[in-house]
């Protein structure tokens, strides 16, 4: 990515000249950056502007809402506008608390944007400003000078500290006029140390102390100084200051170095004799922190380690000694102690964001999860690896800055696994490593992408005819893997022959349960069976949906009597048809046992055995002389024809099916016995049996109704004689 500097405002002016690079670098990094890259001075007020992060990431602001960029919770001096998108400081920035004396300061978090989900490394330097003058740690300065010290005699005096960085912090030193005295800067690692020079021999009994200021100038601008008193008493001889073996003195200590441990042996010595030969040695000022680690053996010079170090807190010390004879000289030196790292920090891992659910149908490399780890520790023993931990399509790439993504390895599938658990380790390359871990759950959301599946392929259901409309025929069933809506299967009649052109629907299907009712009553001898095709689908968008083939079979019921087809059953009723003369059969008077006379021929409309016939004869003039057969129906003479025999014969014959209950039905034959068929015409033409009863009572009939009329007139005219008479 692109890398973008940015200064905030610091004043109208100050406005206008750091944000005209920041419209130029702009115009340079439209495309979204990983690393951007802005410079504000310190101790800017809360609101003034950083920079337009928003455009420097490539996001206009309609994209805004949408993305929902925002800063990562670690830390607090930023915040970021979800209007335009700028970066303003929300917090006071001092410079010397956040990085103290450190060359360069920086405040370093991450910017996240959504949809899709990414990080991108933000780092703010920190410019130091000129808000601190240099200071002295004493109010004044004590020295102590033989007057037999000759002139041009240098006596180091303590230097002041300001803890601005930079040319902020470059001191130089002024000294009041006075003829005994002058001062001198001597460079060093540290700066320009100012020693006093002595001018011209002192006189103890003319002037025997002197007071005089120092002041330290830095080189800000503007600039800023501090003083303090230097106060000079003049003693009798003690020609010879002790001198230090080593101007500095430099080590190396291990962080986990133990208490009481020996850091250094400092040694002076003194050409003078006695007293003024007795060394004790000290610390100078310096600062609380630095005091609290170590002490130093007055008398031998021996420095030893009091507290515990940390590399993590301070890598390097800066000790003040002083040599101090017995006449009052004093010798400085400088001791340097410079912390070893030692891997005692394991890994920090900071979840910046995770995604709680993702669909099943994201595509592969899809972030999940946005990480952050941190190691205290430098060089190797702050080197970090990441790893996951766990069986799940998920992988960690490396980002910048530290920060690490979790993205999905391979294709989701939220039906065989909802929920995946992995765990991030993250191990340093100290001996021995240490390692820290964290454990992510991912949930997977679901997507329409299974169809409902039925049961079976073909459904078979029976159904007995006759049944009442809304009886259940069948209950369907189809699975959806897929959860929520998206697994929710309605049901409905797709199409088939359960529904004609102009005629009612002989099934339905309720939507929810998938159970299938009759619409109406099944006749089987109308339709013994039909198919339809029943559809299963989802509540998805969009929605899948599949098919089953639904047969039903209608099962007979004996709700058919048999039909007699030969003999023809009469026509008609009542006198008229009474009149008519019967089908009849011409046996011959000779016909022997087993004579075919007829055949008696019925069909039943049911099936299987509702539709199995039997004959037997029920009535019959002779019943010694006729048989029907049991399952033919033919009707056979059981013994020859006699003369006894009346030439008038009526067989009723009952045919009967074998359901249950079975139904039946009877059919009349009228048989002659004649040798042809002139002979049986005779008989043929006599009223039957029974036609002159009938006449005889329909005659009786004609006569009742005429006398009744005749009471009725004859009653009616008594009545009218009777009401005239007394008139």
């Amino acid at each position: 990515g692109g890398r973008s500097q940015r200064r905030g405002p610091a004043g109208g002016r100050a406005l206008l000249l750091l944000l005209l690079p920041a419209v130029l670098l702009g115009l340079c990094c439209r495309a979204a950056a990983e690393r951007l890259r802005y410079a504000i001075p310190e101790e800017l007020a809360t609101g003034s502007l950083v920079g337009p992060l928003a455009r420097d990431l490539g996001l206009s602001a309609d994209e805004l809402p949408a993305r929902k960029l925002r800063l990562s919770d670690d830390q607090q001096y930023f915040t970021v506008s979800e209007e335009n998108g700028n970066l303003y400081v929300s917090e006071r920035l001092d410079r010397e608390e956040l990085c103290g004396e450190s060359a360069s300061c920086s405040v370093s978090f991450e910017a996240l944007v959504h949809n899709p989900l990414n990080v991108f490394h933000v780092e703010v330097d920190i410019e130091d400003v000129n808000d601190n003058a240099p200071l002295f740690r004493k109010a004044a300065l004590e020295l102590e000078i033989d007057e037999w010290v000759s002139p041009g005699t240098h006596f180091p005096l303590e230097m002041a500290h300001d803890v601005d960085v930079g040319i902020n912090s470059q001191l130089t030193y002024q000294l009041t006029s006075n003829p005994s005295f002058s001062l001198i800067l001597k460079e060093s690692e540290d700066g320009s140390n100012p020693e006093l020079v002595l001018e011209r021999a002192l006189d103890r009994e003319r002037q025997n102390s002197f007071e005089l200021v120092l002041t330290a100038v830095d080189g800000g601008d503007p600039v800023r100084s501090g003083t303090v008193q230097v106060r000079i008493n003049v003693t009798d001889a003690n020609d010879n200051p002790p001198v230090f073996a080593q101007d500095r003195y430099r080590t190396r200590l291990r962080e986990d170095v133990s208490l009481g441990s020996v850091v250094l042996n400092v040694s002076a010595s003194d050409a003078d004799a006695g007293t003024n030969a007795r060394i004790t040695y000290s610390f100078g000022e310096m600062p609380t922190k630095v005091l609290q680690k170590f002490m130093i053996d007055a008398e031998s010079g021996s420095i030893t380690l009091r507290e515990a170090l940390d590399f993590e807190d301070m890598r390097t010390f800066i000790l003040a000694v002083e040599a101090r004879d017995g006449g009052g000289l004093v010798a400085h030196c400088k001791v340097e102690v410079e912390v070893l790292d030692v891997n005692d920090n394991a890994p920090e891992i900071t979840i910046l964001s995770l995604s709680s659910r993702v669909p099943e149908d994201a595509p592969t490399g899809t972030v999940v999860a946005l990480l952050k780890v941190r190691d205290k520790d430098s060089g190797e023993n702050g080197q970090v690896t990441c790893e996951l931990s766990g069986e799940a399509p998920l992988s960690i790439v490396v980002s910048s800055g530290g920060s690490y993504k979790v993205v999905t390895a391979s294709e989701l599938d939220r039906e065989q696994v909802a929920e995946h658990r992995v765990t991030v380790v993250a191990r340093d390359r100290g001996s021995p490593a240490l390692s820290s871990r964290t454990e992510l759950v991912l949930e997977v959301s679901d997507v329409n992408d299974n169809a409902p599946v039925f049961e079976e392929a073909a459904y078979s259901a029976y159904v007995r005819e006759n049944n009442a409309a809304g009886a259940l025929v069948v209950r369907v069933s189809a699975r959806d893997a897929d959860a929520g809506a998206n697994g929710l299967v309605s049901y409905w009649v797709a199409g088939g022959s359960a529904g004609a052109a102009g005629a009612a629907p002989l099934v339905s299907v309720e939507a929810r349960s998938g159970a299938v009712y009759a619409q109406r009553s099944f006749d089987y001898e109308q339709c013994r069976e039909f198919a339809l095709t029943l559809r299963a689908q989802d509540g998805g968008a969009p929605a899948r949906s599949s098919t089953a083939t639904l047969r039903v079979f209608v099962l007979d019921e004996n709700d058919n009597a048999p039909r007699v087809l030969w003999p023809a059953p009469a026509a008609g009723a009542g006198p008229a048809a009474a009149a008519e003369p019967p089908a009849f059969e011409v046996v011959p008077r000779s016909a022997e046992a087993g004579y075919l006379v007829a055949k008696v021929v019925a069909v039943d409309a049911d099936a299987g055995r509702n539709a199995w016939l039997s004959y037997e004869l029920v009535q019959a003039s002779e019943p010694a002389l006729f048989r029907v057969g049991l399952h033919s129906g033919e009707v056979r003479t059981a013994r020859a024809v006699s003369d006894r025999d009346a030439a008038k014969q009526r067989l009723v014959a009952l045919v009967k099916d074998h359901g249950q209950p079975a139904l039946s039905a009877t059919a009349t034959l009228h048989v002659v016995l004649a040798e042809s068929l002139q002979e049986a015409l005779p008989e043929l033409s006599e009223r039957p049996p029974g036609a002159d009863a009938a006449a005889e009572l329909h005659f009786y009939l004609v006569l009742a109704l005429a006398l009744l009329s005749a009471l009725l007139v004859l009653s009616v005219a008594l009545a009218v004689l009777a009401r005239l008479r007394r008139a």
